[in-house]
């Protein structure tokens, strides 16, 4: 007897909206559970290659933690293009100055390097405080 493997199509995935809370917990722990929504992990219906995952909205990035020395070892470079470009920030700046792009950069290195992650990440909306203005997609908690 033959099985076939199933295989989603794009027109045929029902997306949802999840609001996770990232305050008092883990940056990167938050990051990959909101990767696994992202990418679609979480849904029996899971195919690589289909972009099967829902829309998440993470609010409180200023309250998520960094355990361990990660604070002010932690550096985040980046290189503008230019001959000696190099830009460096440590996370202890970064989480006072810009919360919501650590959370940001975290989720993107969580998921595929290539067009399909890319439209994963469009999918992510980033808030450093409790306030966001996506009530009228009626987001569902998730709880992790």
């Amino acid at each position: 007897m033959e099985t076939k493997t199933f295989m989603a199509k794009a027109q045929d995935i029902e997306q949802k909206w999840y609001i996770v809370d990232a305050a008092e917990k883990p940056l990167g722990r938050t990051a990959s559970e909101v990767a696994k929504i992202l990418r679609g992990k979480h849904k029996p219906e899971f195919t690589p290659h289909v972009d099967t995952g829902d829309y998440v909205i993470v609010i409180n990035t200023e309250q998520a933690v960094l355990t361990g020395k990660k604070l002010q070892n932690k550096i985040r470079y980046h290189h503008t293009g230019y001959p000696g470009g190099i830009k460096a920030v440590n996370y202890e700046t970064l989480m006072k100055e810009r919360p919501d792009r650590a959370m940001y950069l975290a989720v993107k290195g969580m998921l595929p390097h290539n067009k399909l992650g890319r439209a994963m990440l469009k999918k992510l909306r980033v808030y450093r405080d409790d306030k966001h203005t996506n009530e009228a997609q009626k987001p569902v908690k998730w709880e992790y």
